[in-house]
């Protein structure tokens, strides 16, 4: 005896919706991995959600920054609604939105969170609603909204709300790639903008000069770029005139009054030979720009190799260590305030003869500075590194300091600047 397997009935309707749903799917899909623009990519899926499903209008609404409110970033439809901004939790979208809940409202005069504001201010008539959350892994990111079902008796059914909802995962999808997407490339700009920052500054601050020029710097950033800065440059009667500031705060706009002062320091210091004087031209220069309550501590002066003076004056900074031969320590300690707080500021004038010893000025990114036992460096730790490597070369000394400071694989607590003379 054999048995007949019955041959099931083929619904030939629903594998042409099928089919048609799947070729939908595959185009949009294929329009968001290919397109360049996100605002136009989405403006092309509302217009093929919109043809497909035979409505009057499509929309989508994307959250803000700050979950409060949903802007429409698309439509399609005879008005347009783009740049239309309401709360996360208004009307039927909201209600999608907050509920995270596809919404089928096959008549919206009998639905209380229905708002007619939209149809009062541009003639269109909204008579029914299918609104679908968009969100990725639990966060919220907008609605996708059809309007106004032509075909058939004109109201939405189960195989609609259906296939938005499968829609609404797609969209959500490409709107959050988008968004990382932009991010990633906000991130690349923004680090080729700071390592061209960091080029700059590094081109403003002096060459490394021969081993036995009388004055050496190091400057090292604990950020992308740096708040602090040295300079120091040759006069044609021998003598050497010198820098060294510290910017308050961080980041850009540190860096941008650092690339200021400097460039400002280097102008005026080759025919200004008056510390005192500089600093208060420098004082009156930046007070007119300075923002933000920013301001410049800094030391500066001409030191002569001949007779083994220095000539200085302070604004507000750390004071110079003096170190003598006999390995004695002296800190010079008058200052005036710093740059860029109060206009007509006077500098006091002070004078140091080095007999042979070294000026040690710092930044206080260099005495608080963590030792590789994550203790702070302090004055006392910095004379008793200073004097380990006393007989070194000075470039070579200010070397072996800094790499007291830097641990491996840790970024610095601050900008670490130094300058010595003699």
């Amino acid at each position: 005896m054999t048995i007949e397997h019955a041959k099931l009935p083929v619904d030939r309707h629903a594998n042409q919706r099928l089919t048609s749903d799947m070729a939908l799917l595959l185009a949009i899909s294929q329009d968001f991995v290919g397109a360049p623009a996100m605002g136009e990519t989405l403006n092309n899926a509302v217009e093929q959600i919109m043809a497909y499903m035979d409505t009057e209008a499509a929309s989508i609404f994307l959250l803000d920054a700050s979950g409060e409110r949903l802007t429409c970033l698309a439509c399609a439809g005879p008005v347009s609604i783009v740049g239309m901004s309401i709360a996360h939790n208004q009307g039927i979208i909201g209600r999608a939105l907050t509920g995270n809940c596809v919404q089928m409202v096959r008549d919206v005069s009998a639905d209380p969170d229905f708002s007619s504001v939209v149809d009062e201010s541009t003639g269109f008539t909204t008579r029914s609603i299918l609104c679908a959350p968009l969100v990725v892994k639990g966060r919220m990111l907008g609605t996708l909204e059809v309007i106004n079902k032509r075909r058939g008796d004109g109201l939405f059914d189960l195989d609609d709300k259906q296939f938005l909802q499968v829609l609404a995962g797609m969209v959500s999808l490409a709107v959050h790639n988008a968004r990382m997407t932009e991010a990633l490339v906000e991130q690349e700009r923004m680090r080729r903008e700071l390592d061209l920052a960091r080029e700059i500054q590094r081109s403003l601050l002096p060459d490394q000069p021969a081993a036995d020029f009388p004055v050496q710097g190091l400057n090292l950033s604990a950020m992308e770029v740096s708040g602090d800065f040295y300079d120091f440059f040759p006069l044609p009667d021998g003598r050497i005139v010198w820098g060294l500031g510290d910017v308050s705060g961080k980041g850009m706009n540190a860096a941008m009054l650092m690339a200021k002062t400097i460039s400002l320091f280097r102008c005026l210091g080759k025919t200004v030979r008056d510390s005192a004087d500089l600093l208060a031209m420098l004082n009156d220069e930046i007070v007119e720009t300075a923002s933000h309550g920013m301001f410049v501590t800094m030391a500066a002066g001409v030191f002569d190799p001949a007779s083994g003076e220095v000539v200085f004056a302070n604004a507000g900074h750390q004071p110079p260590l003096l170190r003598s031969l006999d390995g004695t320590y002296c800190e010079l300690e008058d200052s005036s305030l710093p740059l860029g707080i109060l206009p007509g500021v006077q500098y006091t004038r002070q004078r140091a003869q080095l007999g042979g010893g070294r000026l040690f000025i710092f930044t206080d990114g260099v005495t608080e500075g963590r030792t590789h036992g994550n203790q702070m460096l302090g004055l006392p730790g910095l004379q008793t590194l200073l004097d380990q490597h006393a007989a070194l070369a000075p470039a070579e000394q200010l070397a072996r300091v800094a790499a007291a400071l830097v641990r491996p694989g840790m970024r610095l607590h601050d900008d670490l600047t130094m300058l010595v003379i003699g």
